[in-house]
């Protein structure tokens, strides 16, 4: 069992150690001490005590998280990376900003799918190179 799920575990046990205690009708302060006794260094902190001891006094019986609706973490999908793939290829001086706006993701994941699934180094910084007027060289 990997990290996660162990961690989920002990969460939901004492998820159901709070439960308990508000049937008892223990108060919160109460509750917390029970499961610092029970759980020890593995107990979860006060400030999530409280929601859950408020939510399950309120009546609440799910002991598991809700669905939450909002974005997916990652947009790492074959159609971003098909998309990627195509922009950098058709002009190489786009820049990265310029690329993640197109295909509507951050420029860290945008970033991953160049390294990690494109196997490129570098991309083109610059839009393109800039064309100096004579004045402008004059002051370099």
């Amino acid at each position: 069992m990997n990290l996660v799920m162990e961690m989920e575990a002990r969460n939901i046990a004492q998820r159901y150690a709070i439960c308990f205690c508000v049937k008892l009708d223990d108060n919160v302060t109460t509750t917390h001490g029970k499961i610092q006794q029970a759980f020890g260094n593995d107990e979860m902190s006060r400030a999530q005590d409280f929601p859950w001891h408020k939510i399950s006094s309120e009546g609440r019986n799910l002991i598991e998280d809700e669905q939450r609706s909002s974005r997916p973490s990652a947009t790492r999908t074959g159609d971003n990376t098909a998309r990627v793939r195509e922009l950098v290829r058709s002009d190489g001086t786009l820049t990265v900003k310029m690329i993640a706006d197109e295909v509507n993701m951050n420029r860290e994941t945008f970033r991953l799918i160049l390294t990690e699934e494109l196997r490129l180094r570098q991309i083109c910084d610059k839009m393109e190179p800039r064309n100096l007027t004579a004045q402008q060289r004059d002051a370099r």
